[in-house]
C-alpha cells in the first residue's frame, strides 16, 4: 500500500532539538498541567487545558487566553499514542467550525541527553492556513524550549 503523499501547500513540518531527555519532552506534551505552562504562540497568551484524556479516542481541549481578552480554543481526538515516541491527534479550532479537521503528528527521537522532535501538521485547508499555523507552532515550540530549560 503506497503511503499518501503529503501536499506541501497544506502540510507543515517543524523540527527542533531540545536539550532534554525524550521522556521529559513527551511528558510536556501529554501532562495537562505541563502543557498549560507553555502551549501558546507567544508570551501574550496563557493556556488552560480543561480536557486531556491521554488514550486513543480520548479528547483534548486547549484554551489560549490572549492578554487582550480573546480566547482561542482548539480541540480534537487522540489517534495514536506511543510513549515516549509518538502522538497523533486531530485538530479543530472551535471559533472556525467551517474549517475541516486537520491532523497533527509529533515524533520524538531519542538523542541521549537531547531529543529531536518532528511535528507534522497535515490536511490544512490551504496555504494561508498553513502559514498561520507555522507561525503559531514555531511560537509554541520556542516556548516549549524555554519551558524545558527552566
Amino acid at each position: 500500500m503506497a503511503k499518501e503523499q503529503l501536499s506541501p501547500e497544506t502540510t507543515l513540518k517543524v523540527r527542533r532539538t531540545f536539550q532534554a531527555p525524550r521522556e521529559r519532552v513527551f511528558r510536556a506534551w501529554t501532562d495537562p498541567i505541563e502543557l498549560g505552562r507553555w502551549f501558546a504562540p507567544s508570551e501574550e497568551y496563557s493556556a488552560l487545558v480543561p480536557v486531556l484524556e491521554l488514550q486513543v479516542g480520548g479528547k483534548y481541549c486547549v484554551e489560549m487566553h490572549h492578554q487582550g481578552g480573546n480566547v482561542h480554543r482548539v480541540s480534537g481526538t487522540y489517534r495514536e499514542i506511543k510513549p515516549p515516541e509518538k502522538i497523533a491527534f486531530t485538530w479543530r479550532w472551535e471559533h472556525d467550525p467551517d474549517v475541516s479537521e486537520s491532523l497533527v503528528t509529533i515524533e520524538f527521537r531519542d538523542l541521549g541527553p537531547s531529543t529531536e522532535m518532528l511535528l507534522t501538521h497535515e490536511q490544512l485547508p490551504n496555504a494561508e492556513q498553513r502559514e498561520k499555523h507555522e507561525h503559531g507552532w514555531n511560537g509554541c515550540v520556542d516556548r516549549l524550549a524555554n519551558y524545558l530549560n527552566m
